[in-house]
């Protein structure tokens, strides 16, 4: 057993202990929050501009745009953006817009092209950005076209995800951003040796906050998925960790039930577990028992503080290095992408709408985050430092 491996059956020894006591890790007191945290348009034009325009965070797998001239195309709170594969193999993202007279330069969802050519009046734009064809030239006027190619928001590739930084000029650092210990756990897991195997977004009447919190809570297991996931894994028991903006905490399956009263001894009980991870500032990375992973991300709205994008991803081992035939790799991967609507789409979402609208009423009031809600404390407590950072500068 490798010492990462052995600190990990060590977290879920402290999962039967809890099990045993009905018992859970816990944060340190209850913290109360307002309404408006998901509803004010001002505090969210904050966030647009506080968090999103100046923290990296995930837009895609690397294996969505696997091949040089790969392009997908993004609504960001504060830009509509491309991001595409260069011929050398790296990525780059650009604002989605011809700087002629303002167009949406790509209105394709993803695709593949060796340049980017604008619908209007036809100017067209390398994959790397540079400007490369004004029509009729001869007529427009003199013009310094190193001045007008795309806009470039900062973007870089780790882990096997593509980060971006939702403003022109700023810098990315992703590492600096993950900070060592969740660098380190993300670079264990080789996701970039793995494959999006589906990635599907949805527009949904919630704040993004609203939405973020529901899939970092093990609270609600119980009450809201008692047919689903509730037969699966515990409600409310979590062996915690918090690295400062991130963290990651275990939660036992019910397949672990012998071992409450039965010594394991040195067996690993990995497969007994799901690793959850709150990558700040808005994604949630799921690890199950398999080593296929779920991302679940959440995008505020560029205006309206009652909407948002949510994603989710199926993230599996490559065909070729599995012992499945297609048939097989596709219908296993396919049942777990379906398990994913029959929770969030089905039991999830109708909850989180009928919250928001809860949420609008003129006089609702306070509300309180317990202290097993860990991860949830760390999300708001996180956002407050980034919201708190510009009025200390």
């Amino acid at each position: 057993m490798t010492e990462f491996d052995a600190k990990r059956e060590e977290r879920i020894r402290r999962l039967l202990e809890h099990l045993r006591n009905d018992t859970t890790d816990q944060f340190e007191g209850t913290v109360s929050f307002s309404p408006t945290e998901f509803t004010d348009a001002e505090l969210a034009a904050r966030e647009r501009e506080l968090i999103f325009a100046r923290v990296p965070s995930i837009v895609a797998h690397s294996s969505e745009i696997p091949e040089p001239n790969d392009f997908i195309t993004l609504q960001l709170p504060r830009n509509n953006a491309i991001v595409v594969r260069q011929p050398d193999g790296g990525i780059k993202a650009f604002v989605n817009q011809c700087r002629h007279r303002g167009a949406l330069l790509e209105e394709a969802a993803s695709g593949k092209c060796r340049l980017f050519s604008c619908g209007y009046h036809r100017w067209s734009y390398d994959t790397d950005g540079t400007l490369r064809t004004i029509t009729r030239d001869n007529t427009f006027g003199d013009l310094d076209r190193s001045q007008f190619g795309l806009l470039e928001l900062p973007a870089e590739e780790r882990h096997g995800f593509i980060w971006v930084i939702d403003s022109v000029g700023a810098e990315i650092d992703v590492a600096a951003w993950l900070g060592p210990e969740m660098d380190e756990v993300l670079a264990g897991y080789k996701l970039d040796n793995l494959v999006s195997f589906r990635a599907e977004g949805f527009d949904e009447p919630c704040n993004w906050k609203l939405m973020q919190d529901a899939f970092l809570d093990g609270y609600h297991i119980q009450y809201a998925h008692p047919n689903t996931a509730g037969k699966i894994v515990h409600t409310n028991v979590y062996a915690f960790e918090d690295y400062g903006r991130h963290c990651r905490w275990l939660a036992p399956r019910k397949t672990i039930d012998r071992w409450i009263d039965e010594d394991p001894g040195d067996q690993s009980l990995a497969k007994h577990v799901t690793e959850s991870h709150l990558l700040l500032p808005n994604s949630t990375l799921l690890r199950l028992p398999d080593n296929h992973f779920e991302l679940l991300t959440f995008r505020p709205d560029p205006v309206d503080p009652g909407r948002c994008r949510m994603e989710m991803r199926v993230i599996v081992p490559r065909l070729e290095e599995t012992s499945y035939d297609e048939e097989t790799w596709n219908k296993r991967w396919q049942r777990n992408w379906q398990i994913l609507l029959d929770v969030l789409h089905a039991e999830d979402f109708p909850l989180l709408r009928g919250s928001q609208r809860a949420l609008a009423s003129q006089d609702a009031g306070p509300m309180v985050f317990g202290r097993n809600e860990v991860a949830n404390q760390v999300f708001h407590r996180e956002t407050q430092r980034l919201l708190a950072a510009d009025d200390a500068s």
